[in-house]
């Protein structure tokens, strides 16, 4: 079975992940790349299209889920911002929220794993618990499945997620309180 979370819920992981990483005030060009490099491991659907094997190197789930990548994509990232300790915290940020990709996606109940040490490993794996159902890529994802799927995201994902902005908001605001 092909599939993944949806793209929605790794936008909102990686503006979390932003949140968490930015003590201060949230600047929103850091959220945006965040969720951006968080759906960009799903790029690689193309080779679906393009007759790539699914279990190759550069198969759905492959070198761009790996944490090679995830560091590659926040180096790339950090390249554009300031200087210093702000463009090793945004690379840091950036690398993680690339990686949250390919941790959901091995949180799912579906597919073929991911190849988190890609290139140096083509070994695929899952966590021990998958309690996300997987999303249907292309039209399919409109359907009475796909409805299940996010039903099964904001259970298991969201909320998470929204309790985590949560409780970060309400310790900026402790913090400046104006």
């Amino acid at each position: 079975m092909k599939g993944m979370p949806t793209i929605f819920t790794h936008a909102i992981a990686g503006a979390t992940i932003a949140r968490i990483a930015v003590a201060g005030p949230q600047p929103k060009a850091l959220s945006y790349a965040a969720a951006f490099v968080a759906m960009l491991p799903d790029a690689d659907v193309i080779a679906f299209y393009v007759g790539v094997p699914y279990g190759g190197m550069l198969g759905h789930r492959g070198l761009t889920h790996s944490l090679a990548f995830a560091c590659a994509a926040g180096l790339v990232g950090a390249g554009w911002s300031g200087t210093g300790w702000g463009r090793i915290r945004t690379a840091a940020c950036l690398a993680a929220a690339t990686a949250s990709h390919g941790f959901l996606d091995a949180l799912t109940n579906g597919g073929r794993g991911v190849a988190f040490f890609a290139p140096f490993s083509s070994e695929r794996f899952f966590f021990p618990v998958t309690p996300i159902a997987v999303s249907p890529i292309g039209p399919a994802f409109f359907s009475e499945r796909g409805v299940s799927v996010l039903a099964s995201e904001i259970v298991w994902v969201w909320v998470p997620l929204l309790l985590i902005n949560v409780v970060m908001m309400a310790r900026a605001r402790r913090a400046n309180p104006s």
